[in-house]
């Protein structure tokens, strides 16, 4: 790891001038690649005090071994630079969109003397015209099989071409009328062409025009009485309208532009881009990257740009691209996409009507996206062993961590406390075995005490499961059977969990089956994990170990992973654990605690919604819910039900006299809530209808 003191630049020696900057490390190797207004501010930035850096940037400063420079005239020239030099050194440090996969195209190859339409996938070739892309290679076909009535350019390959000109006969498209046949000379180079180009043309949106004119010589032929001609020209017009229904109206003014919509989280994000021409939506790519660079979304939407149009030219520069976020220096990318375009290019966020409409779709593409490369990620068993072997190594295990368990505490403003801890065996989540907690113990907010009191009541729980089937035997000298003397204290026989505290609260109807033991009853907490996992950073993994250490258990590892600079904390140690940005064992620690973040505030939110429900009759012993609502149907109110008397509310069909006692006690001690008001005039509102005080 090298200090960056022993390259930093000397003081005054950067120019503050536009221009594009390489850090490479110790063997020459570029590592990263950045662009400046200004380089003197912008290189500086990178050689402050290393606790101030973002975590990424801290990796790739440490990393380096040397920084250079090129200063450039404008920032324009500094975007085309800086793309050039990731294309040409593929720096590790920088974002790098991938295809999540090979898409095809539908091309024209106008570089040859005869063009010729097929499909093509890869890297893009000079004087091929292309659209999409698509999905399929088949919906291409099928496109291109309904223009060639129209536009009878060649398909064919070069061997069956060069075949048809020596023997002089066409190929079968040749004699049904959907090859025009240069090959045999019944078009000359220059008539192919021009078709070709009109095949071009309709595909980039220009649609109307062919339709209207094959309308017109219809019409014409009609009056002509050549029926035969007309109803082939019928036909034609027909083929061209199936083929642009293919692709449904989504823009009404008949835009060019392309939706750009990104969807992230801390470790990785996902692109999707919507091609829309002439009003239609003509294809669609998704992109997905590790972002190994402290980069926002305004960034990401940067080098997608680049990625995007850096070798495109003309028309395939749509005249307008719509995104979630502008990039930091807008005016310089918007000129340096004009000048590819040829023309102007209005890039900006859609702010109403259908252009934001389309734009959430295209995020829902977006987030669907990341989901799904999230899962084939998870699910790889060779990626799951190494993220576990990745993890043993950082925290210093003997062995990979089969068992993983994760704590995270939820709340409302000190209100509603709860904890949930959720599994990961083998690097999957075993949700049968997820577990919810409510924290009684005491009352406020304080996550460092609730960790602790969690942490407690689960491994005491183990304990006890232990010594009821037997495999914990206390011995005269409070040692455990299996294994050294402990570090804490010593457990002898294990308590009773608090009544008051209550147990973790098994989650099978929310989360899955709950196992069960031999004689029917609920499995609870009946293995050890290799690793505790807490949601936070050191106070929160000192709570974790120390409620561990009260109950003698010194075999289990705990580690604390902090959201912000998702940093791993272990006990006792002043200085995090980084794990390299493209570890899988990070990725593995962040999807588990981001479930375990998930469980808890979904069980608080939960539990949040019961209490606001809660009414006074709920401790009346014996009232079911039938009555209840008899009760409020009666009266109107619980306010009106608190001012009756006892021979009132005996009144009610089904409602005895030592019910309405109970009923009428329970009310009594309970404080009335206090009136609502009319915040705009004062006014207080009377309870009149329905509902619970």
């Amino acid at each position: 790891m090298a200090d960056p003191s022993s390259y930093r630049p000397k003081p005054g020696q950067i120019p503050d001038s536009p221009g594009v900057y390489k850090f490479r490390d110790e063997h020459r190797r570029v590592i990263y690649v950045g662009k400046a207004k200004n380089l003197r501010q912008r290189v500086a930035n990178y050689f402050q005090d290393l606790a101030h850096l973002h975590p990424r940037t801290r990796t790739m400063v440490t990393t380096a071994a040397s920084v250079e420079w090129t200063v450039v005239s404008t920032e324009i020239e500094a975007l085309q630079l800086e793309y050039s030099w990731i294309k040409e050194f593929d720096p590790r440090f920088n974002v790098k969109y991938r295809d999540d996969k090979s898409y095809p195209y539908l091309a024209v190859t106008l570089n040859e003397e005869f063009p010729r339409v097929q499909v093509m996938r890869g890297a893009k070739k000079k004087g091929v015209r292309y659209f999409g892309p698509y999905g399929h290679a088949w919906a291409i076909r099928e496109t291109v099989d309904l223009m060639l009535r129209v536009f009878p350019v060649r398909t064919c390959s070069a061997g069956v071409f060069k075949n048809a000109a020596r023997t002089g006969r066409p190929c079968l498209l040749g004699y049904i009328g959907k090859c025009s046949a240069p090959c045999v000379g019944r078009v000359t180079p220059e008539e192919h062409r021009e078709l070709a180009e009109d095949f071009c043309d309709f595909m980039a949106g220009r649609t109307g025009t062919y339709i209207r004119r094959l309308e017109k010589d219809m019409m014409q032929a009609a009056e002509e009485m050549e029926y035969e001609r007309a109803a082939r020209l019928r036909d034609d017009a027909g083929a061209l309208k199936r083929a642009m229904e293919k692709s449904a109206v989504v823009l009404a003014d008949a835009t060019d532009a392309d939706l750009i919509a990104v969807a992230e989280d801390e470790l990785e994000a996902a692109l999707q881009i919507f091609h829309v021409r002439g009003g239609r939506v003509r294809g669609q790519r998704g992109w997905v990257t590790d972002k190994v660079e402290a980069v926002d979304t305004s960034g990401l939407v940067e080098h997608a740009l680049q990625q995007l149009y850096g070798e495109e030219r003309g028309d395939a520069v749509p005249k307008e691209v719509l995104v979630p976020a502008l990039p930091e220096d807008t005016e310089a990318v918007s000129q340096w996409l004009a000048e590819r375009r040829g023309s102007q290019v209005s890039l900006r966020i859609p702010q109403r009507g259908d252009k934001k409409d389309l734009m959430a779709t295209v995020q829902r593409n977006a987030q669907q996206a990341l989901g799904l490369h999230k899962t084939k990620r998870a699910s790889d068993l060779t990626t799951r062993s190494r993220a576990l072997e990745e993890i043993a190594e950082a925290l210093g295990l003997d062995t990979a961590p089969l068992r993983i368990e994760c704590y995270d505490i939820s709340h409302l403003q000190g209100d509603d406390v709860v904890a949930s801890m959720v599994v990961f065996e083998d690097g999957l989540a075993r949700k049968s075995e997820y577990r919810r907690f409510q924290i009684k113990g005491f009352e406020g907010q304080d996550d460092v005490r609730s960790m602790h009191e969690v942490i407690g009541r689960r491994f005491k729980r183990y304990l006890q499961e232990k010594e009821r089937t037997g495999e914990w035997e206390e011995q005269p000298t409070g040692t455990p059977a299996d294994g050294p003397a402990p570090t804490g204290p010593v457990p002898g026989p294990v308590p009773a969990a608090d009544p008051a505290v209550g147990d973790g609260e098994p989650t099978a109807v929310a989360e899955g089956t709950e196992p069960r033991e031999d004689d029917g009853r609920p499995k609870r907490f009946a293995y050890p994990p290799q690793l505790v996992v807490v949601d936070g950073g050191q106070p929160q993994v000192a709570a974790a170990k120390r409620a561990l250490d009260e109950l003698g258990i010194d075999d289990i590892a705990v580690c604390g992973l902090a959201k912000r600079l998702e940093e791993v904390w272990l006990p006792d140690d002043d200085d995090p654990v980084v794990l390299p940005r493209s570890s899988e064992g990070l990725y593995l620690l962040q999807r588990i605690r981001d479930e375990a973040h998930r469980f808890a505030i979904t069980y608080q939110r939960a539990k949040r919604a019961k209490r606001i429900r809660t009414s006074p009759l709920d401790d009346v012993s014996g009232l079911g819910e039938t009555r209840k609502q008899a009760l409020i149907k009666h009266f109107g109110s619980v306010k009106k039900l608190r001012q009756a008397t006892i021979d009132e509310i005996c009144e009610v069909p089904g409602i005895g006299r030592r019910t309405a006692e109970s009923v009428a006690a329970a009310l009594a001690s309970t404080t009335p809530a206090a009136p609502a008001v009319n915040t705009a005039t004062g006014e207080i509102i009377e309870e009149d209808d329905g509902g619970s005080s």
